[in-house]
């Protein structure tokens, strides 16, 4: 009978496509996880990895198997999340995701008062866009993310928290507009570069009144965007979190209240039906409690 060890070293071997590498991730030696392989090959009775001296590849039948192979350990995890959640499921370790343009406005105040809430807990923090947050929470890599929609979030379970709206930066030496939407119509609005959720969440701020142009300067970072904007290079839309979190503090910026503008919508999620959905909604509290102070 094929054995969850068997597949975690062939999901290993697909994601490092090296034999040494694998068994690293796997914690065996190279010896271990290659004569797994062979077992699971024969035990199979097909080929699911092409070996040479200078390359390592899966067969068309062994992406195929890995596919299913990551899905069968994904829930195998969940069998142990679920047992451990029926024990306690406010303890144990929390892998939670985050867009760079909220864990670090939010998640350094709201710590403190979830270790306190939960000193059990013990939460690994990861900074990813929101695309690559989505698909660790669906692989298995994260189990809970902090994002903003919207988004294509799937057959995820959302708990939303609160709503984030925006206001116009500018340097601090140009004239106050009398239209803050004017300033930014100019073509002059920088934004983060694309791979940031919340360049789209900017431009939707106000559907069809701003586009960025395509040769306009794009950042990497709020603080790169501040700077470049302290500079006189541009306007751009900066969320409420991050001006509370003092992302602007000591920035030679003007900043404008936008209170037209359409918020993003900041939320948690997680796979449905995880064992934790408890611990994850006690989690959605803390966050707005830390954003409502």
């Amino acid at each position: 009978m094929l054995t969850l060890r068997q597949l975690r070293f062939l999901t290993a071997v697909s994601e490092t496509l090296n034999f040494s590498r694998a068994a690293e991730l796997c914690f065996v030696t190279q010896p271990t996880l290659s004569a797994g392989i062979k077992e699971l090959e024969e035990r199979l009775g097909v080929q699911l990895i092409e070996r040479t001296r200078r390359s390592v590849m899966l067969t068309p039948l062994g992406k195929d198997i890995t596919a299913r192979a990551k899905r069968l350990l994904l829930e195998a995890a969940e069998i142990e999340a679920l047992a451990r959640a029926h024990q306690n499921p406010f303890q144990g370790d929390l892998k939670l995701g985050s867009i760079p343009t909220i864990g670090p406005y939010l998640l350094p105040r709201a710590l403190p008062l979830i270790r306190e809430a939960f000193p059990d807990l013990r939460v690994y923090l990861r900074e990813e866009m929101t695309e690559s947050l989505i698909d660790g929470l669906n692989a298995g890599r994260l189990d809970l993310i902090l994002i903003a929609l919207p988004f294509e979030t799937g057959a995820l379970e959302i708990l939303p928290l609160f709503e984030d709206g925006y206001q116009l930066a500018a340097p601090a030496d140009w004239p106050e507009p009398h239209d803050s939407m004017t300033l930014a119509q100019t073509g002059q609005l920088m934004l983060l570069e694309k791979g940031h959720c919340l360049q789209r969440h900017a431009l939707e701020a106000y559907p069809g009144r701003i586009v960025a142009d395509e040769d306009s300067f794009a950042a990497t970072s709020l603080p790169t965007l501040i700077a470049m904007v302290a500079e006189g290079l541009g306007v751009t839309l900066l969320p409420n979190l991050a001006i509370t979190a003092g992302v602007a503090t000591n920035s030679e910026v003007r900043l404008t209240d936008l209170p037209d503008a359409c918020p993003r919508r900041v939320v948690l999620a997680w796979r449905p039906g995880s064992a934790r959905a408890q611990l994850f909604g006690e989690l959605g509290k803390l966050l707005r409690q830390k954003v409502a102070i």
